[in-house]
């Protein structure tokens, strides 16, 4: 059997065929000889055929099932035939099986002119846009993290340090919720040690706010507004170190709607725990996402505040359309927010304005465009970007 496959090509076809045939048989991984055909009945049916001598039936029938011949009506090839001279549109079976393409006129075709444009469907391109991010980030190595739109004051102010009676709350000027207007708080050691942080900086050498913790303040419910709320969730559940996280959550803010603001929008949030993260490292990252994720040609950071961070940074990028735009704040968490939740570890985190980025990846200029209902602009868009 080894010598026959390398010396005949197509060697499971012919040992098929063969034994179809019974010109021969195995026999203990051997291939015994019944008998020796005569001649290569098929190929010389074929040469017959094509120099139209006559093929018993029992061969014809085995060429038609093996698809090497065809039957052709005489009426159809007279009917084909009559068509010798003439202009034809299209090149059929027939013509191309008789030979007769040969003596067909073919109408010629102006190959430059756009056919009918067909419009498939496809995923909305930011919908699209946010999915890739977060593709892009699990490559990274990042992990998802979860978290409620509805949100209480103490994920979303408290564990972050923000004093409760402090301006820095107006940095995120928020919604509350009417009905119900109040949630639960977690667990009490949790609670306690965020309220001393609070009142008198607990163990992390700060003094704190200095003012009394309210509970009741803390267990407000509000919608989300801002994804850093799902990173105090993440690391008082526990976290890896080293670990990277991320989270694309809607935020919702009352704001002035323009071409860059909305009252509701997605944020990409991510923080990095390690002890040997530093500052620098922050910056690289973050330029490394407004280039890769974001296209940006040009990225600028400016010294910046942030309640629950410091050093904090603005990360700003280069539009085509509307020049410097603002895409990111970042920073190192402070103590007084990380040794509550239970971290010891230096741990880096930023908010991406996702949809500001998707403004530069898409080539748009207005933000409310990116849930626009324009249906050519939908149609015209790239299935891939």
């Amino acid at each position: 059997m080894a010598e026959a496959r390398k010396k005949t090509p197509d060697f499971s076809i012919a040992l098929s065929w063969a034994k179809k045939n019974k010109w021969v048989r195995i026999e203990k991984g051997k291939i015994v000889i019944v008998k020796k055909p005569t001649k290569i009945e098929e190929r010389e049916a074929l040469r017959n055929i094509d120099l139209k001598k006559p093929v018993g039936e029992r061969m014809l029938r085995v060429l038609i099932s093996r698809k090497l011949v065809e039957k052709v009506r005489k009426d159809s090839y007279k009917k084909i035939k009559k068509m010798a001279g003439k202009e034809v549109t299209t090149l059929s079976p027939e013509l191309i099986k008789t030979g007769m393409w040969k003596h067909v006129k073919i109408k010629p075709y102006n190959v430059s002119v756009r056919g009918e444009k067909l419009y498939p469907g496809k995923r909305q391109p930011y919908n699209r846009f946010l999915l890739q991010v977060r593709q892009k980030l699990v490559e990274l190595g990042f992990r998802e993290m979860t978290g409620p739109v509805i949100e209480s004051e103490f994920w979303n102010f408290d564990a972050l340090f923000q004093a409760q009676s402090h301006p820095s709350r107006d940095w995120a000027q928020t919604y509350t919720l009417k009905k119900p207007r109040q949630g639960f708080l977690p667990s009490k050691k949790l609670v306690e040690r965020v309220s001393a942080a609070h009142e008198n900086g607990w163990k992390t050498g700060s003094t704190g706010w200095g003012y009394k913790w309210d509970p009741m303040k803390a267990a407000n419910l509000m919608p989300r507004a801002h994804g850093t709320a799902c990173s105090a969730r993440q690391l008082a559940r526990g976290v890896d170190v080293p670990g990277k996280y991320f989270a694309i959550k809607r935020c919702f803010r009352p704001d002035v709607i323009d071409a860059t603001h909305g009252v509701e929008f997605n944020q990409c949030e991510g923080i990095i725990i390690d002890e040997s993260l530093n500052f620098e490292k922050m910056l690289g990252i973050l330029k490394m996402f407004a280039i890769e994720i974001a296209g940006a040609v040009e990225v600028r950071f400016y010294p910046d505040y942030y309640p629950f961070t410091e050093p904090s940074v603005q990360l700003s990028a280069k539009h085509p359309q509307l020049g410097w735009i603002e895409f990111a704040g970042a920073g190192i968490f402070r103590p007084e927010l990380t040794e509550p939740l239970g971290v010891k570890q230096p741990v880096l985190a930023w908010g991406l304005g996702i949809d500001r980025l998707a403004m530069c990846k898409l080539g748009i200029k207005d933000i409310r465009h990116l849930f626009s209902q324009d249906i050519d602009w939908l149609r015209r868009q790239r299935v891939t970007v």
